[in-house]
């Protein structure tokens, strides 16, 4: 017998999800984090899918309440050719009206710890301080994990699945086999810190994550509480050199190329002790593996993939993994489907979400006109050779796509070209007299990144329904009515 039913490394909003969603179950789990909680982290946005699906799922939704989170109910852009910040609502949205038509800006220290925390008290053996090193094969499955607990002691703990959650530094990632491929059109980095007495948005907006383009690349601001913001601008990798050497001057040099980011600034006085206290770097952030599991093992979240953060959808990517795998690993447990079978369709349906999520960021950098940027004129896609295309078409494929427009160039050119076009005429409506915000839900782009999150939502309130689910897969499953295993299609 396995010691575990499942081993699952690292402890964020993946694993946590993952792990909690298994052992309520009834499996045997084990969850590794080489950290103690609470840690720093970045990804702070969320989306309504993750608070309102995810959450509640997990049975954290009056923690949450509890934490009191900065309320998000959308998203302004000084984006496009639009002079003026303008602004999305979930609210416009028939899927998300009332209160599910808000997300969180949370606290990942706090956030992060409330999931874990709820993992131990569904009966997840959480053991922090604790580092995976390797996996343990036998006859070419993975059955377990090598790891080093608080004291430097060495051990093994055996398990039919291993899920890797440890994020995009994985030491174990590479174990599924196949490579993680870097994307060329997304080849950024991202300098950020923290800033205490930055302005607001006007109400009811004042929420809102601010995302501003301006000739170098884009900033995000992030309010996490009434005086406590996120600030980051991304930019392009080539950057690097300007902000290694003296990141204090390199961010407030960048703050002052961005009007409306340093206007927001301008009695704000970045915060420079504790967690929130040092100017970070992060680069080379958007990528995918080409293989997301093998037998006994399998990636979620940031080990399998990630990408370009303007939508907020780090966090949703991983938890909605999260989920996905624990659908696998449930019904396999349970004796209910076949091991590949299900796992395939982990694969294909995390896949395609991120590549619908990926096209929609591609739409959205396109939109953006500034001729004499060196950044922008490298992200237009319409103006892009084939080689472009293919590169992060190669990005969104790998071994399980199905889609033809996510392994040919140019039928992905052909197809996603429209809807480009569309996403960009929705953005530059003039505003109406009375403010009101842009309906980018009409866009097919947006219909799109939001519609798995609508389905998770329905299954989080006891009223999922598979009729109008399409699995990625021929023949492929569905989520049974709880949401936490696949059925065949009724």
């Amino acid at each position: 017998m396995s010691g575990f039913d499942l081993i699952v490394v690292g402890g964020g909003p993946g694993g946590s999800t993952v792990s909690t969603l298994v052992a309520a179950q009834g499996h045997r789990v084990l969850l590794l984090e080489k950290e103690e909680f609470p840690r720093y982290q970045i990804g702070e946005s969320l989306l309504p899918s993750t608070v309102h699906g995810i959450c509640r799922l997990l049975g954290v939704s009056e923690a949450l309440a509890e934490a009191a989170f900065m309320p998000k109910r959308g998203g302004t852009f000084r984006w496009g050719t639009s002079p003026e910040p303008w602004t999305f609502s979930f609210a416009v949205s028939e899927h998300f009206s009332g209160p599910t038509s808000t997300a969180y800006q949370v606290e990942r220290m706090k956030f992060d710890k409330i999931l874990l925390d709820n993992a131990r008290t569904k009966g997840v053996d959480v053991r922090e301080q604790c580092s995976v090193v390797d996996v343990v094969e036998e006859d070419g499955r993975v059955v377990g994990v090598v790891y080093d607990d608080p004291d430097g002691v060495r051990h093994t703990e055996h398990a039919r699945y291993v899920v890797d959650a440890s994020g995009n530094k994985s030491r174990i990632h590479s174990r599924v086999g196949g490579k993680r491929y870097y994307s060329e059109f997304f080849k950024n980095l991202a300098m950020f810190g923290y800033f205490e007495g930055g302005k607001r948005l006007p109400a009811p907006n004042s929420g809102n994550i601010l995302c501003a383009a301006f000739s170098s690349g884009w900033f995000w601001y992030i309010p996490l509480t009434d005086t406590l913001t996120s600030v980051g601008a991304v930019l392009r990798y080539d950057a690097v050199e300007r902000v290694r050497q003296d990141k204090e001057q390199a961010l407030a040099d960048l703050i002052e190329e961005c009007p409306l980011i340093a206007d927001y600034l301008s009695d704000a006085r970045r915060v420079t002790t504790g967690p929130y206290g040092e100017i970070r770097i992060r680069k080379d952030y958007s990528y995918s593996a080409d293989k997301f599991w093998r037998p006994g093992m399998v990636l979620i979240g940031d080990a399998a993939c990630f990408i370009d953060p303007v939508f907020s959808s780090g966090v949703h990517l991983a938890t909605y993994s999260g989920l996905l795998a624990a659908r696998s690993i449930n019904s396999v447990l349970s004796g209910e489907l076949d091991e590949a079978r299900c796992f395939e369709e982990f694969e294909a349906r995390y896949r395609k979400e991120f590549s619908l999520f990926h096209d929609f960021l591609v739409a959205f950098y396109d939109m953006h006109q500034d001729t004499d940027s060196y950044f922008w004129k490298a992200k237009k896609v319409t103006l892009s050779s084939a080689p472009a295309l293919e590169s992060f078409v190669e990005l969104v494929g790998g071994g399980a796509s199905l889609e033809t427009g996510l392994v040919d160039a140019g039928s992905y050119d052909g197809v996603r070209k429209s809807a480009f076009k569309e996403l960009k005429e929705l953005a530059d409506r003039p505003t109406g007299e009375d403010g009101t915000d842009r309906d980018l839900f009409e866009s097919e782009l947006v219909e799109s990144v939001m519609e798995e999150g609508t389905r998770i939502q329905l299954h989080a309130l006891g009223a999922g329904d598979d009729a109008d689910d399409v699995s990625p897969v021929a023949g492929g499953l569905v989520p049974s009515a709880d949401g936490l295993h696949w059925a065949e299609r009724g």
